[in-house]
């Protein structure tokens, strides 16, 4: 453990100590502030309320076996200074507990037992518990303690309507919502977040244009509503028709992009919010989005320089930016800088796990495949449907028939797993590769989803490795029929065609792609027919 700092002062709200604390609380680091709150008692400093304050309510963010040992502590802690019936610790414990026990019944007798509260510390208090039912999902008691509060603020309106429209229960959330004797931009934000939640998009709308007064959130809520539903343009729209815009703002619209597949979108924003006359100081969530967007590209210069304007800007490498990164790296190939960035993580998890297994997949390096599912299994983690991609990915570069099947079957036996077009389609392509065109073919027969172009294109490209015509016609029709504008299946047909020397058969197809406006993909060519 470090050694506490030295700091002079009192135990007001505004001491040094109490500063400290709060702020390490505010870093999501209980351990530091119920450290430092140790420190400013064995300094001979008065218990000070915001400090405690400020430490239980970091209480929760303490692993599960110390949480509950630390809220008892400081719950005795209180009584033992006399500051239990002080309103901001009081609250704040009633909320730890909450957060801690999901039956409330701490939270509960607290409240309960503590008539000499005035009015002001029970309501903090009932709104704290409040919010922890609605956390909980236990709407009946939310809405029976709610219904039963002596007093409510707009604080505790909001907190009903919007776990009530969260829940799903909208006409009930419209109904208090219309009995409210104040509202705020929050309450009106409660609402569309509800309506959104709900698929109702339209209704979200609506109700944002009629609100009288809007927030960021406000325009934040609908542009994440439209990103969710994929409609980027909505988005886009609602984007531009804001005058002020601070990080968030410019981080929902980035992330809008990003996770729509419109990388180069993404980029262009970021690139704006950096302009002189805009300059809005990116933090870790947009670095996120843009090198994600980076991943999608390919584009590993500009991720390059992402990564160093990161240092310059103090933006520190945390495990969520590392797993980007690390998408990053191994889709470009650079497997090396990927395995220093994962060994360099905190935690390793399934997403970071599966990136790295996929990056080993797609560059062919099958024991670091299979060694890193082995740790990820060691570890308790469970794979995903993303993991077996990577790992089908290796044992299809290295030719492993046998144990891609195994691994194949054991999605579904093991894992539970339901195999998708994707997985199939890499089994799909390891039989035709091996020249079991037959197999490929049945297997994808036997698929119980409808087979994509994706998969009948790996077939095809085998039927022309084997130059098996027959074949090839049949699964060629399938290519057409799915998606008739891709040259690229026309060609390779007209490849095997040329390959056993079927030159009428080539000059029908070249006719048929004349006739259907198709024309041939640069930097392919058929055998020359005079």
């Amino acid at each position: 453990m470090r050694a506490p700092p030295v700091i002079v002062g009192g135990g007001g709200f505004n001491s040094p100590w109490t500063l400290a604390v709060r702020a390490a609380a505010d870093q999501g680091r209980p351990r530091r502030a119920v450290e430092l709150y140790l420190s400013s008692l064995r300094a001979s400093h008065r218990p000070c309320p915001f400090a405690l304050a400020a430490v239980l309510k970091s209480v929760p963010r303490l692993p599960a076996h110390a949480a509950l040992h630390a809220a008892a502590s400081l719950h005795a802690h209180l009584l033992r200074v006399g500051l239990l019936s002080h309103p901001y610790p009081h609250a704040a414990l009633a909320h730890a507990y909450s957060r801690l026990l999901p039956a409330h019944r701490h939270a509960r007798v607290l409240l309960d037992g503590a008539p000499a509260l005035h009015r002001h510390s029970l309501l903090v208090s009932s709104n704290s518990l409040l919010a922890s039912h609605l956390r909980a999902g236990d709407i009946p008691a939310a809405r029976a303690l709610f219904d039963t509060m002596p007093a409510r603020d707009v604080v505790s309106w909001n907190s009903v309507v919007a776990g009530l429209a969260k829940a799903g229960h909208l006409d009930e959330a419209i109904e208090l919502f219309d009995q409210m004797p104040e509202r705020n931009a929050a309450s009106w934000n409660a609402l569309v977040c509800g309506f959104i939640a709900q698929g109702q998009l339209a209704q979200a709308r609506e109700l944002f244009e009629r609100m009288p007064i809007r927030n960021n959130i406000s325009w934040i809520t609908m542009i994440s509503g439209y990103t969710k539903a994929g409609d980027v343009q909505a988005a886009a729209d609602l984007f531009e028709r804001m005058e002020s815009k601070d990080l968030y703002v410019w981080n929902a619209m980035i992330a809008c992009y990003a996770q729509n597949g419109c990388a180069r979108e993404a980029l262009g924003i970021f690139n704006r919010m950096l302009k002189p006359h805009v300059w809005v100081l990116p933090n870790e969530k947009t670095f996120s989005s843009v090198i994600s967007a980076c991943s999608q590209l390919g584009d590993l210069r500009f991720g390059l320089w992402v990564e160093n304007f990161m240092g310059s800007v103090g933006v520190e490498l945390d495990d969520h930016l590392r797993t980007a990164l690390v998408d990053l790296y191994t889709k470009s190939g650079r497997m090396d800088r990927a395995f220093d960035l994962f060994r360099g993580l905190r935690r390793r998890d399934l997403v970071s796990y599966s990136a790295m297994i996929v990056g080993c997949g797609m560059h062919g390096k099958l024991s670091e495949a299979v060694g890193l599912f082995k740790e990820m299994s060691d570890a308790k983690i469970d794979p995903n449907a993303v993991t077996f991609v990577g790992l089908l990915s290796a044992y299809s570069h290295a030719g492993l028939m046998e144990e891609a099947r195994a691994c194949f079957a054991s999605m579904s036996t093991k894992y539970r797993i339901n195999p998708s077009v994707e997985h199939y389609t890499i089994i799909v392509d390891l039989l035709g590769r091996s020249g079991k065109l037959d197999g490929a073919f049945q297997l994808i027969m036997q698929m119980p989803m409808r087979p994509h172009a994706s998969v009948w294109g790996a077939l095809l490209l085998a039927c022309r490795l084997h130059n098996n015509v027959e074949l090839g016609e049949v699964v060629a029709s399938k290519c057409f029929e799915l998606e008739p504008e891709e040259t690229g299946y026309y060609i390779l047909l007209g490849n095997i065609y040329a390959q056993a020397q079927k030159w009428e058969k080539v000059k029908r197809l070249r006719r048929i792609m004349t006739e259907r406006g198709l024309s041939k993909m640069p930097g392919s060519s058929w055998v020359h027919v005079a």
